[in-house]
């Protein structure tokens, strides 16, 4: 094992801090994951993910368990809003021939799977824990937690997300999210059987989509302009999400309109996004997945990059050199990869939003997938 790296602190127990306790525990570092949600609960409805990220789940050692309770398919079919092919867009077998080159999940369900992950690792899982400060000197980090806890650190991960805590205060003056002008929809419904694969139908102001996310099961997303992040009541999911499928003649779309009732399972979510400047540590302690480049889902890459971060950090942290070096090696091989990913994902929306150029938007999705494909 490298000299200075023996016990790592990961703060959050989202995608990208959970794939980082694995990968370090490969390894045979000591892994405290700390977790602010006593319940360690996960909330949203599907989430659609790309070859790239089965990929990752591969590397991880949880593609298995993906594929046992998620769905997995190849292409994805594009219509216009009344119904009218446009065409299939490819998706590359990229974990391996042996995996479709997409698929989807329950954001629950994917949360489980890792969070099993973690634990079997071996690594020290604290729940309604987090961190409150922290102490640097020339051999690690001391840190004391919200429950007057101490423990000292050889690396502190800052998986904490969009709004994290330790990028405030590792990053005083670090930009804020930033809303994007749109918002998502989304919806679980029985998946019927001519349902094999993603679709999406394209308006000129909305785009709607369903995804698999199990044998059963299926979820619906449709993105919304909207010009102000106002907050949205749960008790007009309903008539709101109707109201935007109704713009939709393609008999697909207006089924699952007709399917909405007071038992639907609804999610709103305005879109924003974040992207650190470099660079993204600072001493001991380093920050991943969105923390530093929050994503809207455009490419649907938002949880990839996160655990492909948590990967590699990894890898570099194993390798020679000051922990500075190493720091700098990680941070290297990430900002292009993810600083794309970031910035076309808000191009598209932006297109999506001035009804732009659908040619634009098509070469951005072709580029930056095939960008995607390349190795980590």
């Amino acid at each position: 094992m490298p000299e200075g790296i023996s016990r790592v602190l990961v703060v959050g127990g989202g995608f990208s801090g959970m794939s980082a306790a694995i990968e370090f525990r490969k390894r045979g570092v000591a892994v405290d994951l700390v977790e602010i949600d006593p319940g360690w609960r996960s909330y949203g409805a599907g989430i659609s993910l790309g070859g790239a990220t089965l990929r990752a789940f591969r590397t991880l050692g949880v593609l298995d368990a993906f594929l046992a309770t998620g769905y997995a398919a190849d292409g994805v079919n594009v219509a216009l809003a009344d119904g009218t092919p446009i065409g299939t867009l490819p998706t590359p077998r990229i974990a391996g021939d042996d995996v479709p080159g997409g698929g989807a999940i329950m954001r629950p369900a994917l949360a489980a799977i890792l969070a099993q992950a973690t634990r079997e690792s071996g690594a020290d899982v604290r729940l309604g824990c987090t961190v409150s400060a922290w102490r640097e000197d020339g051999e690690g980090v001391e840190v004391t937690f919200s429950d007057e806890s101490a423990r000292r650190y050889d690396l502190v991960i800052g998986a904490d997300g969009l709004y994290s805590t330790l990028r405030k205060q590792a990053f005083p003056h670090a930009p804020a999210p930033a809303y994007s002008g749109q918002g998502v929809w989304r919806a679980v419904f029985e998946r019927p059987e001519q349902v094999s694969t993603a679709s999406m139908w394209v308006g000129e102001r909305l785009k709607a989509g369903v995804n698999p996310v199990s044998r059963e099961a299926m979820y619906l997303f449709l993105t919304e302009n909207r010009p102000s992040n106002e907050f949205v009541d749960p008790a007009q999911f309903v008539t709101q999400l109707r109201d935007l499928l109704d713009t939709f003649g393609a008999p697909e779309v207006r089924a699952l309109r007709d399917q909405l009732g007071e038992h639907s399972q609804i999610v709103y979510r305005p879109l924003e996004s974040l992207l650190l400047p470099r660079p993204w540590y600072t001493g001991r302690v380093v920050l991943i997945g969105d923390a530093v480049h929050a994503t809207t889902p455009h490419m649907a890459s938002g949880a990839c990059i996160g655990i492909e971060d948590a990967i590699v950090l990894a890898q570099e942290c194993m390798g020679e050199g000051a922990l500075t070096q190493r720091l700098a090696r990680f941070e290297a091989r990430r900002w292009e990869r993810c600083r794309m990913v970031v910035e076309n994902s808000a191009r598209l929306g932006e297109i999506e939003i001035a009804g732009g150029d659908r040619m634009e938007h098509a070469g951005i999705m072709r580029e930056t997938l095939a960008a995607l494909a390349q190795p980590i």
